[in-house]
């Protein structure tokens, strides 16, 4: 007969919540700064983001599961897909639309969310699908503190994106001239800037940032087609949290989110984890409506 686990110590069980909301936080990041980027440059209200988290999850099965993939090399094949697909979009149904009217473009943003999530659900189904995992199934253990071994492959995958993501915007070329079409977009255009292509560019960056963590997270859940509904909204409410066009406040701002929806989860209630979130971000649009780590005219 199974012998029952005694009852955590009151630190020993924050310890816990918190490393379970920092590994999480670095998938929530991820989501965030994808969309901070888009709404930031493009100004496009991108409802597809939480879509093409989805489609990252999809394509994280397809070659885990049914092509028998190498784990890390499914990740790369379902970012870089990711990032195709967001170039596509951009290229097919956004540049159209450059000087349109922002409620013409959330209308077609909401038709591509729909048509998207239509789609995985007549390829893949509704049924749930799981994705096995290649590392151990024993999690690691240190103390009174335990930690799947996936969900530590994650976080690290997740702060080395964050990483080359924050670089690549402070240090190359392609990061300067997102930077300066965020500030003055007729002023870079003056300069040299080629705007469609830092359009293009940058909706295919977030794009794959949301397949990114899409990948990382489908073998810890289950993926079905609507599974990038919540991870919109979240994304949204990183944005509002962080401020608008601030990268470290994006991934600050993923950081707290996790934190709340854990603590509420195992303080207050589980049926509360997306609630507590959300709680917080009503409560700094009430007193800080430009977010907590806002910076004005600038991306970085």
């Amino acid at each position: 007969r199974r012998v029952p686990e005694p009852p955590r110590e009151p630190m020993d069980q924050l310890l816990q919540h918190a490393l379970n909301a920092m590994i999480l936080g670095g998938t929530y990041a991820l989501l965030g700064i994808g969309l901070t980027l888009i709404f930031g440059i493009m100004r496009v209200v991108n409802f597809t983001h939480g879509e093409l988290y989805a489609f990252g999850a999809y394509m994280m099965y397809m070659w885990v599961m049914l092509i028998g993939a190498n784990f890390v090399l499914s990740i790369v094949l379902a970012v870089a897909l990711g990032v195709v697909l967001g170039a596509a979009i951009e290229i097919v149904l956004l540049r159209r639309l450059r000087g349109a009217d922002i409620d013409t473009t959330m209308l077609v943003m909401i038709g591509a969310w729909i048509a998207i999530q239509n789609t995985e659900q007549l390829v893949w189904s509704g049924v749930a699908k799981s994705i096995n995992s290649p590392f151990p199934s024993a999690p690691l253990v240190v103390g009174a503190i335990s930690v799947s071994w996936t969900r530590l492959f994650v976080f690290a995958v997740a702060v080395l994106l964050i990483a080359a993501t924050y670089a690549l915007i402070q240090w190359t070329r392609l990061g300067k001239a997102m930077r300066a079409t965020f500030q003055d977009r007729e002023a870079a255009a003056l300069m040299g800037v080629r705007i469609d292509t830092v359009h293009t560019a940058t909706f295919a960056l977030g794009s794959g940032l949301a397949a990114a963590a899409g990948a990382l997270l489908g073998p810890v859940f289950v993926v079905y087609p609507t599974i990038g509904d919540l991870a919109s909204l979240k994304a949204f409410a990183i944005v509002i949290l962080g401020g608008l066009g601030s990268i470290p406040g994006a991934t600050i701002g993923g950081f707290i989110l996790a934190f709340m929806e854990e603590l509420g989860a195992g303080y207050v209630s589980s049926g509360y984890r997306d609630a507590m979130g959300f709680l917080l971000i009503i409560l700094i649009l009430l007193f800080k409506p430009t977010g907590l780590f806002a910076r004005k005219e600038r991306i970085g």
